[in-house]
């Protein structure tokens, strides 16, 4: 696989006895580590490579005399070996590798097709690793969302605070542009505001976040970013058995059941079940849902294949059900004197594969594809809706190695699909074929450049070029320099933020609408020493016409999507700062966004609503070496422009605080977790309940605050 290729950019050098020798020897290398055979390792001689076998051998034909051998694999620190090789003979040579000393672990990155270590990509990869995965999971066992939040530039946005669902913002741009892939795969189709609060984190190795416009990678839905969550593996000679229980203070309930295991010695599964209860709460007692209920089960079967040899399978199901409450709580009524329901039952079916083969000795190729099928029942009052919506990829990529190249080359497609029983009208299915090519160029040790292109033909919208160009600079003295640049594009859909909290039974037919068009720059500047990272990025985006929403008749409450007269445009910094030393972690993060938009008819730019400006967060986290973990949280949200509410036009900052505790006793570890310590919450500075209803239908404001309050969870994950 490429991911243990690492090309070593070094010359043969021949002594004199080089010149005087003549035809080809035989060189048999064997490449072990602590009396381990090191598989798919790189053996080089001049323009000469190969990849060891399953038992570490590697054979090359070199020139008769003298030269310098060339041993390198990732996790590795690289050898170089003195060899001579008489013509027409056969030489045999052990050659140790030492394994290499890094701060952080070599996380090897999945999401950019060629699998390198995350401190060698020119694009810039923000990784959660499994130590951040087990502490949140420990605090929200029942989605990602609490994940999501703690990643700096991103922003889980709640979209319907009735149903509780939630879109990811990355660096200040729409929910909707944000693309989430399952290991590489769209299991989750356009994603939607529901999925988010479905998927478990149990069962996940790391998280790839890529921020900014990633349409050059991942086609049109990637026009904001990606969000890639990378599954865990079976381990060798180890079967994994656990059951997570938890409880909340708020009448939530997760059992979750996670296997893994390699029953044989090419081939492996994992399991994830769960069941998913919480109880609908009013917290502050008038009448309407501020936590709303849900019952949710769902099952994810894993099966891995691997020869030894470079040949692998991956193959996941998944199957989800759940219904999902809010709205006016039993008995009371909206403002209008009636009660008020709102209900989203899904069912959930996908599959995918992804499987890879070495061809030659530095030539992969990967072949992907996936299917989903969802159904939706929604009730927004008196209408219901009744909808399915399918997405189907194939993607076939081939990556390849030679000199200072990396390069990959593909073709996929894909289909998205919606129907809907009630409103037809906006039924589609949109397919979008694709090719793209990307090479990672090294000229030299300190400077790696990137440059990547895909052209899409949409089934709607057209053909559109998506370039990205990213460089890797090491400057020396442990710092890093890492500027990109792309542009992409998103095909509009009924769905934006508003729609999906209210229903299409309002929304007129669409009109003819463009394609939103984006381009994002940013620059990281990264800096590490001892147990001391910091990481700078100053990002700029702006979308060309951008989708809204906006009345269009109010005395009927219709409305409609149109293109905005103006671009949408954000622009700011993050700033995150790590100090590691022995067992315990501090991470202080700040992000400042500045984002502006048009709305339809007006000539003037406003401030994105539920954006704000200045946010921040402290994390310490003591892990005690087989005992367990205790750690710390603030997290500060700075003020927001309100779309819409008759109360205020600028939210109230806040700060939030909790801490969070972990024992192991034997084979189980208990967790007990308190978040909003504070107790925050939005409805202690103006109500969730309009007096009227909004032009699209909703009763309630936007959710620019907590409405659930202080909370507390607790625990154990038994190990059996």
């Amino acid at each position: 696989m490429l991911r243990h290729l690492v090309l070593i950019a070094l010359s043969i050098s021949a002594g004199p006895e080089s010149s005087l020798a003549q035809g080809l020897g035989t060189l048999v290398v064997r490449v072990s580590s602590a009396s381990q055979p090191v598989p798919q390792a790189e053996v080089r001689v001049g323009t000469l490579t190969a990849l060891t076998d399953g038992e570490g051998r590697a054979l090359l034909q070199i020139p008769a005399g003298s030269s310098e051998l060339t041993v390198g694999r990732f996790g590795f620190e690289t050898a170089k070996v003195r060899v001579k090789v008489v013509a027409s003979e056969r030489k045999e040579i052990d050659v140790e590798l030492e394994a290499e000393s890094v701060m952080t672990e070599d996380i090897v990155v999945t999401a950019t097709r060629n699998d390198r270590r995350v401190q060698d990509l020119p694009l810039r990869v923000e990784v959660v690793p499994l130590e951040e995965i087990n502490e949140k999971l420990s605090m929200t066992p029942g989605d990602i969302s609490m994940m999501l939040t703690e990643t700096n530039g991103l922003r889980v946005q709640v979209t319907s605070p009735s149903l509780g669902a939630a879109s990811v913002r990355v660096q200040g741009l729409r929910g909707r542009y944000t693309q989430v892939l399952s290991d590489g795969l769209p299991l989750y189709g356009q994603s939607g505001s529901i999925s988010l609060l479905q998927i478990p984190p149990m069962d996940l190795g790391q998280v790839e976040v890529i921020k900014g416009v990633a349409s050059a990678l991942f086609g049109p839905s990637a026009l904001g970013g990606v969000v890639n969550l990378v599954s865990k593996r079976p381990q060798d000679g180890r079967a994994e058995r656990e059951i997570l229980l938890n409880q909340t203070s708020l009448g939530g309930t997760d059992a979750i059941l996670w296997l893994s295991a390699k029953p044989g010695k090419h081939w492996g599964y994992t399991f994830l079940g769960g069941g998913h209860r919480q109880a609908r709460a009013d917290v502050d007692d008038d009448g309407w849902t501020d936590l709303p209920s849900y019952t949710r089960g769902l099952v994810r079967p894993r099966l891995v294949w691997e020869n030894g040899t470079g040949r692998s399978l991956f193959v996941t199901m998944g199957g989800l059900a759940e219904t999902r409450q809010g709205g006016t709580m039993p008995g009371a009524v909206a403002p209008d004197g009636a009660p008020f329901r709102e209900e989203v039952s899904t069912r959930r079916l996908d599959a995918g594969l992804v499987g890879k083969a070495v061809l030659g000795s530095t030539r992969v190729l990967t072949l992907r594809a996936s299917g989903l099928r969802q159904w939706h029942r929604h009730v927004f009052g008196d209408a219901g809706e009744r909808d399915v919506h399918h997405t189907s990829f194939a993607e076939a990529s081939m990556t390849g190695a030679g000199g200072p190249h990396t390069w990959v080359v593909g073709a996929a497609i894909q289909r998205d699909g919606y129907r809907g029983e009630e409103r037809p009208v906006f039924n589609y299915a949109y397919t979008v074929p694709g090719v793209f090519a990307q090479d990672d160029y090294a000229p030299v040790p300190w400077m790696t450049v990137s440059a990547s292109g895909r052209v899409d033909h949409h089934s709607e919208f057209g053909t559109f070029l998506s370039p990205r160009v990213s460089a890797l600079l090491k400057l020396g003295g442990g710092w890093t320099l890492r500027p990109s640049a792309g542009s992409g594009f998103f095909a509009p859909t009924p769905f934006t933020e508003e729609t999906e909290a209210s229903g299409l039974d309002r929304l007129v037919p669409l009109g003819t609408l463009n394609a939103e068009q984006g381009r994002s720059f940013s620059a990281d500047l990264g800096w590490r020493r001892g147990p001391l990272e910091l990481t700078t990025t100053f990002f700029r985006s702006r979308i060309e016409d951008p989708v809204r929403v906006r009345a269009v008749d109010l005395p009927a409450g219709r409305m409609e999507i149109v293109n905005a007269p103006g671009p949408d445009r954000a622009a700011g910094s993050e700033i995150i700062a790590r100090v590691h030393r022995g067992e315990m972690d501090l991470i202080a993060t700040h992000m400042y966004v500045w984002a502006t938009e048009q709305e339809p008819g007006s000539v003037e730019r406003q401030e994105v609503g539920l954006n704000p400006r200045h946010s921040a967060s402290l994390d310490w986290l003591w892990d005690i070496e087989g005992r367990g973990r205790i750690g710390l949280e603030l997290f500060y949200t700075g003020r927001q422009r309100l779309d819409d509410s008759p109360f205020r036009r600028r939210s109230v900052p806040y700060l939030l605080w909790g801490a969070v505790g972990e024992w192991r006793v034997g084979r189980a570890r208990l967790f007990l977790n308190s978040e909003n310590l504070s107790d925050v919450r939005q409805t202690r500075y103006d109500r969730l309940v309009r007096p009227t209803r909004n032009f699209d239908g909703r009763w309630t404001v936007d959710g620019w605050g907590p409405l659930e309050g202080r909370t507390f969870n607790g625990g154990l994950r038994f190990s059996f």
